[in-house]
């Protein structure tokens, strides 16, 4: 109610909260410029055109793209759906094969899976135990209709980053569109789509401290990638994406990449200190606990911890001063274990009992280390509790147990 105390944020994968200079850049086009960027006739056009276009090269210089390439959208779910289908139904009459990976955010998987219903075969490449593809496997995978790869570049449940650059050549070399999810990487760790040889590109605004409801895609043009768009309407953004662009959100957009890109080298350094302070607490203080993911290969502002022998909705709802998951939002509804863990090999106990702890560029020490202290306190009561822990405290192998249904 009034006045009760929230608790500490600590779910930047989820979504972030806005930057105040992104909040400010926004306020005018919400209040006095509150015209149709698409209106040609007036100066209340004018100004919010020149204000998306600006944006645009906000957008454009995080990635060293060039404006013409980015589309804006309402987020990196739609620029995921074009991405994905727009390219597959532009080429079908001569490529009919897709490869992903199967930790893909939940989007890209329904995407192809709705593709499969239309007559393409989808390759779902399996990540080895650290998370990452195996760069052997994509290659063997290529078949002489294959028109597409999409692999996102930082996973949003288990932080680790795929091996994009290779990648790219990988494609490149075959003359196959590579289209990464950025979401989660974008603003906070260093993307270009030339040097990586990207061709499609999604972007989302609230992962970044920018606005909820916007995103955008990039699009290569030079070798130039054609599009089936999604939306038909009035032709705005080159034809790919009708509707009128949110002036307001769009610039919050450009000003959220702007100031990821001047706090990238500032952020990515604290943010890795306060990651490290996290883990470093957690396992000296607590036994069995394991870190989801590769250890080097990862951005350090996700987390993601098993505590064996702990159920982790039991462990969230203890924790409750903490916001916390224990995967992503979009599914946290559902008991089923992350397929995310389930594809990296966790047993489905360990899947059970782990927990996303998200470093973001708001986050503080004293929030890190209220977090940790409230963190271990509870994983020790909760292991008190449990007839496992015992069971394993006197040396029993669970595995060795023939346990009876009742």
């Amino acid at each position: 109610g009034d006045g009760a105390l929230r608790p500490l944020y600590m779910d930047v994968q989820a979504t972030t909260p806005l930057d105040p200079r992104v909040l400010d850049s926004m306020l005018p086009y919400l209040t006095a410029y509150y015209g149709n960027p698409h209106s040609r006739t007036h100066a209340y056009g004018w100004e919010s055109e020149a204000a998306v276009e600006k944006a645009r090269r906000q957008v454009a210089d995080l990635i060293g793209a060039d404006s013409r390439e980015i589309i804006f959208t309402s987020g990196a779910t739609e620029s995921n759906n074009m991405a994905i289908k727009g390219v597959a139904r532009f080429y079908k009459s001569r490529n009919k094969h897709i490869i992903t990976t199967q930790t893909e955010h939940k989007c890209v998987l329904d995407s192809c899976r709705s593709l499969e219903a239309e007559g393409f075969r989808v390759t779902y490449l399996p990540v080895q135990k650290n998370g990452l593809i195996d760069l052997k496997e994509l290659e063997a995978a290529f078949q002489p209709d294959t028109g597409l790869v999409s692999v996102m570049t930082v996973n949003n449940e288990i932080g680790v980053k795929q091996p994009i650059h290779d990648i790219g050549e990988i494609c490149r070399a075959r003359k196959v569109f590579f289209h990464t999810d950025a979401a989660q990487a974008i603003g906070k760790i260093p993307m270009d789509v030339n040097d990586m040889k990207i061709d499609l590109m999604s972007i989302s605004g609230h992962k970044i401290y920018g606005p909820k409801g916007v995103g955008a895609v990039y699009v290569r043009r030079r070798p130039r990638v054609r599009l089936e768009p999604l939306q038909s309407g009035g032709g705005q953004e080159r034809g790919l994406r009708s509707g009128t662009v949110p002036t307001p959100l769009a610039v919050g957009l450009g000003a959220a990449c702007e100031v990821a890109q001047q706090e990238m080298e500032y952020d990515h350094k604290r943010i890795s200190q306060l990651a490290e302070r996290l883990v470093t607490k957690i396992m000296s203080e607590v036994p069995d606990v394991v870190m989801n993911g590769d250890r080097e290969h990862r951005y350090p502002g996700c987390i993601n911890l098993s505590f064996a022998y702990v159920e982790g909705e039991s462990l969230l709802m203890a924790l409750k001063d903490v916001a916390l998951s224990s995967g992503s939002a979009c599914t946290s509804a559902s008991l089923e274990p992350s397929y995310v863990l389930r594809a990296i090999g966790t047993d489905e106990d360990l899947a059970h009992s782990s927990i996303r702890f998200g470093i973001g560029r708001f986050t503080t020490e004293e929030e890190v280390d209220y977090t940790v202290q409230k963190c271990i306190q509870h994983v020790k009561r909760l292991r008190e509790m449990s007839p496992l822990w015992e069971m394993v405290q006197d040396g029993i192998d669970l595995k060795s147990i023939k346990w009876t249904q009742h």
